[in-house]
């Protein structure tokens, strides 16, 4: 801690006095008191609170936000990024890449641990990428060119690809390409583990409980490989039904965090005065809400059909009315983040009544006697505003003609609803497009996905080959030039096609307690580990 020297002069130079001048007592205690605030504490529970819970606590089979935020605190990657995109090693503390870009090598941390105290080794990456490549819903995309993972010495992995994979490096967060303990699966048997609901990590705090319906309980890890992290003795993950009991826990001081707070309670919660509102946006993560037909359904199988709905929406309610102006509206499903290789123009279907109508009328589809031309199915991915989407979409398609049923249900009914049954029409998801659209934005389209089947992967049943062909060139393009055009021309084709529509751009918007300090420490924001959060008194 600075002793009292240090913080006045610090507080000096802040605020140019004279050499040697003296600041009155007050103003003297004041500054000591900040510095002292500035010096992390140790110690402390820091209790999170989210609507909804996660279907498992490991993205490997499922890679929700509400999972990622949680295991990376509990699980690391070889990598993090700053917020400039620059890698930091955290799992591997060197890598390196062929000439031909077709050998990654890493160098990995000695002396880590994990939590049941067997050693961390070149095995363990090994198993995760494989398994990754195998079972992930962006695994199969990312790792696609991955041969093997070749184990020289238990400190050294090196991956040995069939093509280059540009996007690589920026894949290996532990949100997105979570590192895993190979003794806690069982050959390919997955689903099976109980590390799913019991996660063994190396990362700074230990999985205590899940309670389900309740809260995951976590503790700091003593044996952290990083020396004095993490600063927290606990962390509480506490899952409610609503927004209301989310803003309740926070006034209180119940809980510390939330990233679920029902945005029209945010301008009230930011005049509290222990509270403190951040809205950011995720350059890693791009999230989105989009809206995704089933073309197995005979009526949304035509075009004309979706472009008639699409001109149904008009974004502006959807971002000043649900989203009370935190959100911007989309054109292309490529982010405009990625300002190389996003193309709105293919995707103009501006908001046009009068269009719809007349697309829908000479589609053959007119109004019956109660002014119904069909019904659709609607099924959201839960959470408020992608419920007050689903309903504004419900009154919006109404106008021109179709009649909209709403489906409830959790995140699981919602997977297996859109994934595994197939029993819905239409479908309002919340997709993160990633830092590249071979990662988040190909799977939106391949039809990978209609053959095997995963959360999050080709909702739509999208079937093109010459869009599957072109997304795999540019998986593996390393001539930046060429490989923009190869998206524009992807965008050129599935702008028009429109078995998705991108509806608006979603910030991370966090409410915290004022006493908790450094709470992003990587550009994945609430992804993070919470390794360096502390809590003031």
């Amino acid at each position: 801690m600075p002793d009292r020297r240090q913080a006045l002069a610090l507080l000096s130079s802040t605020l140019l006095l004279p050499l040697g001048a003296r600041l009155p007592h007050a103003q003297e205690a004041e500054t000591l008191s900040r510095a002292r605030e500035a010096e992390p504490r140790r110690g402390g529970t820091l209790t999170l609170v989210e609507v909804g819970e996660p279907t498992t606590l490991v993205p490997l089979t499922d890679s929700n936000t509400r999972t990622r935020n949680l295991s990376t605190k509990v699980i690391e990657g070889l990598l993090r990024f700053d917020a400039s995109f620059a890698p930091q090693p955290l799992l591997a503390t060197g890598w390196s890449v062929s000439e031909d870009g077709l050998r990654y090598r890493f160098t990995l941390r000695p002396n880590v641990r994990w939590h049941d105290g067997k050693p961390f080794t070149a095995a363990d990456v090994r198993f995760s990428l494989l398994a990754l490549k195998k079972i992930g819903p962006r695994g199969r995309i990312t790792f696609a060119n991955l041969v093997e993972v070749e184990t020289p010495d238990p400190l050294t992995a090196i991956l040995v690809l069939s093509k280059p994979t540009p996007y690589l490096l920026k894949a290996l967060t532990a949100a997105e390409s979570p590192i895993m303990p190979a003794h806690a699966y069982s050959g390919e048997a997955y689903g099976e583990s109980p590390n799913g609901s019991a996660p063994i990590g190396t990362g700074p705090y230990i999985f205590v409980e899940w309670a389900r319906g309740s809260h995951v309980v976590l503790r700091r890890n003593p044996d952290y490989w990083q020396p004095g992290r993490p600063f927290l003795d606990r962390i509480v993950v506490r899952f409610v039904a609503d927004t209301m009991a989310v803003s309740t826990a926070l006034e209180s001081g119940e809980a510390d965090v939330s990233y679920s707070v029902a945005l029209p309670e945010l301008e009230r919660l930011r005049s509290h005065p222990r509270l403190a509102v951040t809205t950011a946006s995720d350059d890693y993560l791009n999230n989105a809400q989009v809206l995704e037909f089933n073309l197995d359904r005979p009526v949304l199988a035509r075009r004309e059909v979706r472009h008639a709905l699409a001109s149904a929406i008009d974004r502006r309610i959807i971002t000043g009315t649900i989203f009370y102006g935190h959100a911007q509206a989309a054109g292309s499903t490529i982010p405009a983040a990625l300002k190389a290789y996003n193309d709105e123009a293919p995707f103009a279907h501006p908001f046009d009544l009068a269009r719809a109508n007349r697309l829908l009328d000479e589609a053959g589809l007119p109004r019956g006697p109660d002014g119904t031309r069909f019904a659709l199915r609607l099924t959201f991915l839960p959470g408020p505003t992608f419920r007050k989407t689903a309903e504004y979409l419900r009154a919006a398609f109404m106008r021109v003609g179709v009649k909209v049923e709403i489906a409830d249900g959790d995140l699981a009914t919602f997977i297996r609803r859109v994934y595994t049954e197939r029993d819905f029409d239409f479908n309002l998801n919340g997709i993160s497009r990633l830092f590249d659209p071979t990662i988040g934005v190909q799977r939106l389209y391949w039809s990978d996905g209609i053959k095997r089947p995963l959360p999050y992967l080709n909702a739509a049943h999208y079937n093109n080959p010459a869009v599957d062909d072109l997304f795999r060139q540019a998986a593996t393009e390393v001539d930046e030039a060429h490989r923009r055009d190869i998206f524009r021309t992807i965008q050129g084709i599935v702008g028009p096609d429109l078995p998705v529509v991108a509806l608006v751009t979603i910030p991370t918007v966090a409410v915290q307690n004022s006493r908790v300090r450094r709470l992003f420490n990587s550009i994945d924001l609430a992804a993070g580990d919470f390794s360096e959060t502390w809590l003031a008194p």
